[in-house]
């Protein structure tokens, strides 16, 4: 089995993660969400790869498998955005999804981060049982930080508290 690399995003990435977002968000689950909804897809570098944030891709075979991105939204918190993975990468085989979530919990560490954020949609319930799984607690619309960035088809959403 090749091996899966998580690499820190790259432009020469940009074009396979518009297109894999697109697709999971569209013909894999339905959501009605445009690129144009999308528009940090296309300032990837100027939107997340400044202060705590980042962005990752997953690649194997030279090819964008998964993604995940932390936004910064300051007092040493962020926002844990984009996190997406190819269907037949999903799951224990590759465990890319873990190995996405680890490298970015391992980054904010790094920086300092407090604690973690995001939003998901109520179709993703594998993404619930997951993000549980790896120490995030479901809270409240009223207990993200006033910096968040609410995405209109989000209805849950989650923190996770570094020790």
């Amino acid at each position: 089995m090749d091996k899966i690399s998580i690499e820190e995003y790259r432009a020469e990435y940009q074009q396979e993660i518009v297109e894999l977002i697109l697709q999971i968000q569209q013909q894999e689950y339905g959501i009605q969400i445009t690129k144009e909804d999308q528009p940090d897809l296309f300032e990837i570098e100027s939107f997340y790869q400044k202060g705590n944030g980042n962005f990752f891709v997953a690649i194997r075979n030279n090819e964008v498998i998964g993604t995940i991105s932390l936004l910064d939204i300051e007092n040493d918190q962020v926002a844990l955005r984009k996190m997406f993975v190819k269907k037949e990468y999903r799951g224990s085989l590759y465990k890319t999804a873990s190995s996405l979530l680890t490298r970015a919990m391992d980054y904010a560490s790094e920086k300092g981060v407090k604690q973690i954020y995001l939003g998901t949609t109520p179709e993703f319930l594998s993404a619930h049982r997951f993000y549980e799984k790896n120490g995030f607690i479901q809270i409240d619309q009223e207990e993200l930080p006033s910096k968040f960035p609410l995405v209109k088809v989000d209805r849950l959403f989650y923190m996770y508290k570094f020790k």
